[in-house]
């Protein structure tokens, strides 16, 4: 059984942005060699989502829209308030909570050295919590 990690570096380039990252991951599913297996995309941020939908920017809209509706900005979150353990203000709620909807992963079986996704099936990296430098993960075991 063969194992490849790979960390992945990401900007968004608004505060709150779904970025299609499926061609990176099929890239590195490829340049692994890994014929039959397992890919996980994992986040690395409380702040941030991965999920699969359909890469049509009406989607992408709607999901933003409804997360927003779902969870708005100015709630009077308890996490709204001075955190010493980071000395500064927890200001971020909405980025936890949208986070906590959409995941922090997804996992797609390999075959024959492929990423097997339906038809109208996208990975994407989430951002939540504004313009940052971010990471997500590439994990790929098979043979």
């Amino acid at each position: 059984m063969k194992f490849e990690l790979k960390e992945i570096s990401i900007r968004a380039k608004q505060e709150f942005e779904m970025i299609n990252i499926t061609q990176q991951v099929k890239d590195t599913v490829r340049e692994c060699g890994i014929s039959n297996g397992i890919v996980y995309v994992i986040t690395e941020h409380t702040t941030t989502g991965i999920t699969v939908n359909e890469a049509l920017p009406c989607v992408e809209k709607d999901i933003m829209q409804t997360l927003d509706r779902l969870i708005p900005e100015n709630y009077p979150y308890n996490h709204n308030h001075y955190l010493p353990s980071y000395g500064t203000i927890g200001g971020n709620t909405p980025g936890h909570l949208k986070s906590l909807l959409t995941g922090n992963h997804c996992v797609f079986p390999i075959v024959e050295g492929k990423v097997k996704l339906g038809s109208a099936a996208d990975i994407y990296f989430c951002e939540y919590d504004g313009i940052k430098n971010r990471k997500y993960m590439i994990y790929v075991m098979g043979e």
